[in-house]
């Protein structure tokens, strides 16, 4: 992809909160490369960052984060730009965007809580007993919100297998069984009434503006839904509000959509989990065979819940604890550290070989220990411990590939439906957000009269033992669907500090079992290999979780680092491209820089 269409894409998708225009000249988005110089190698600087002075929104849809940006100039803080920007991708992003799945927040806000005050801290578990879940670090707050979805009390473990004792992948996948009971709507007000400055009912009014009076369909999205079609095709209502695919300038107006977002405006989460709308999405459960009741959904509760905290480098690190997928991270990165990467060199062989060989360890342990902490009881200071760290890196032969059998023997034992956004305001508050349905559309079900489609975030759970689910993860007895637990997650919302504790890097992907290893290059890219933000997310990725045995690359690796990763003993297959690590990053001299994904973009720059 050429640095032009970069440039055309960063300016339609990363839109400044300073200013009345949406987009910046190229000239200005440039500015900032002097401001930065101390934290750039030279030469590293082909593809540039935008910066505003005044707080940004890197997300994967244009108007969404337009949506964000508005909030964020009438004086909302990074908590309003993300909830504003995320119900907005609600509307325009249907195929990720939504209120019927659920996800994972981190943020960081400077100076003291504002959810202390507002009495939001009083049931939440997790965290020291003298600040709750919340971390001090940096002079401000840091906190984590898990909305992700829950079993309804009705699920079994069971509940997939056919007759013959194989998983049912229809199902599993593309039934109202699917559908575990939505996170999102009570984990974007949690955040926005703890630590939002705005009304929720001006945080929500681009959205609604969106689904009610309509927005031009995108190529993308006219791209994404002829795609799906099969998928739409089997429910009626998708059927009716999405089909036949609308031409690209076709303005898609969603009026039932807009009345759901107007009851959550106006009543918080009551406004969905209570009343008309969870009435109307449990007749539709009953009827269809589905197992949420409202029982369920009275019950559901989004947590604020203590970031799990690592170090890398020198740099404080805040990522997601599990079920989310900041454990496995912080295992990749422990066991990494000491590799030299930089003296084996920017996506060599050598270097590749290390990482994949790291991430196969730490998606071992995944695979057979890690599940819902609320019901399952998961070893994190084991895992994360610097001996048995030691102990995994010993295990890495660096001239030749571990199969995965060996691996496995020897330990005794998500997709790209989700986005992600990252957003920095003007003080430096950071929010990193990402959310999903599971599959593209979820399980292409809209409810009926709602307009909002459901998550096919069951398949998460392990259906049964050792069998692969969606994403090729072969997982055990620890993830098993229970009632009212919550599914393995491999998102990974994550947030870097500089060694002093003053925030940085705020970043995260969507990919199914491939955000983990998305976010780690990001990361690695930005402190190990000196690459500028843009440049970071930009650099091509690879991918390993053990099982099927084999490396992914995406398009970009030489054709020697190839041969040389087979004659280590790897499988290694091209894919196309993976992630979307939409990310922002506090700069030392003021301000702060986005930067979009290239693979996940749409469209040209929007003019001024």
């Amino acid at each position: 992809m050429s640095n032009g269409r970069w440039r055309g894409m960063g300016a339609a998708l990363l839109l400044l909160a300073g200013g009345a225009a949406a987009a910046v000249p190229a000239a200005r988005a440039q500015a900032p490369a002097a401001a930065e110089s101390n934290v750039l190698l030279e030469g590293q600087q082909r593809f540039r960052p935008l910066w505003s002075a005044r707080g940004l929104v890197a997300a994967q849809e244009p108007l969404a984060s337009a949506a964000g940006a508005a909030i964020l100039r009438q004086g909302g803080n990074a908590v309003d730009g993300a909830v504003a920007t995320a119900f907005a991708l609600a509307v325009t992003l249907p195929q990720a965007g939504n209120l019927g799945g659920g996800g994972f927040l981190l943020l960081w806000l400077p100076g003291s809580s504002p959810a202390r005050q507002r009495g939001c801290l009083a049931e939440a578990p997790g965290g020291s007993p003298a600040s709750g879940p919340e971390l001090a670090i940096g002079g401000g707050t840091a906190v984590a919100v898990n909305f992700r979805e829950t079993a309804p009390a009705a699920a079994t473990a069971t509940m997939f297998l056919g007759p013959d004792g194989q998983v049912d992948r229809a199902r599993a996948t593309r039934s109202l069984l699917s559908t575990a009971v939505p996170g999102s709507v009570a984990g974007l007000a949690l955040a926005q009434r703890c630590y939002g400055r705005l009304p929720l009912q001006t945080v929500m009014a681009p959205a609604i503006r969106l689904a009610e009076q309509g927005f031009p369909v995108s190529r993308e999205l006219s791209d994404s839904l002829a795609a799906a079609t099969p998928r739409l095709q089997a429910d009626p209502t998708s059927r009716r509000q999405f089909l036949p695919p609308p031409p690209p300038g076709t303005t898609l107006r969603q009026p039932e959509l807009a009345v759901t977002l107007g009851r959550i405006a106006a009543e918080g989460e009551r406004g969905f989990y209570r009343g008309p709308v969870a009435d109307a999405l449990v007749t539709f459960m009953e009827r269809g065979g589905g197992l949420i009741t409202r029982a369920d959904l009275r019950a559901y509760r989004a947590r604020l819940v203590a970031p799990l905290q690592g170090r890398f480098r020198g740099h404080p690190l805040l990522t997601m604890p599990p079920p989310g997928g900041g454990l496995t991270l912080l295992q990749i990165l422990g066991i990494l550290e000491p590799f030299d990467l930089a003296a084996s060199g920017l996506n060599a062989a050598a270097s590749l070989h290390l990482m994949a060989e790291a991430m196969n360890l730490a998606y071992r342990d995944r695979n057979a220990l890690l599940g819902d902490p609320e019901q399952v009881a998961v070893p994190v200071a084991r895992l994360l411990s610097p001996a048995y760290l030691a102990a995994l890196r010993r295990r890495i032969d660096s001239r030749r590939h571990t199969p995965a059998l060996a691996l496995e023997a020897a330990s005794g034992r998500e997709g790209t439906n989700t986005t992600h956004l990252s957003v920095a305001d003007r003080r430096g508050g950071l929010v990193a957000l990402t959310t999903t349905l599971n599959f593209p559309y979820g399980n292409g079900i809209t409810v009926p009269g709602l307009g909002f489609l459901l998550n096919n975030e069951m398949d998460d759970f392990t259906a049964r033992a050792g069998i692969a689910n969606a994403f090729g993860l072969r997982q055990g007895e620890a993830n098993a669907i229970a009632p009212g637990r919550r599914p393995l997650s491999s998102m990974a919302p994550t947030l870097l500090f500089r060694p002093d504790g003053r925030p940085w890097i705020a970043t995260g992907s969507p990919g199914g079992s491939r955000i983990i290893t998305t976010v780690l290059q990001v990361l690695l890219n930005r402190v190990v290999h000196g690459l500028n933000l843009a440049s970071a997310v930009a650099s091509p990725r690879i991918h390993s979780q053990l099982w099927p045995d084999r490396i992914e690359l995406e398009q970009g690796f030489s054709p020697d680092s190839r041969r040389l990763l087979e004659a280590m003993g790897h499988s290694v297959r091209q894919v196309p491209a993976m992630g979307a690590a939409n990310s922002v990053e506090v700069l030392e001299a003021g301000g702060s820089l986005g930067a979009v994904d290239p693979r996940r973009a749409e469209g040209p720059a929007v003019a001024e």
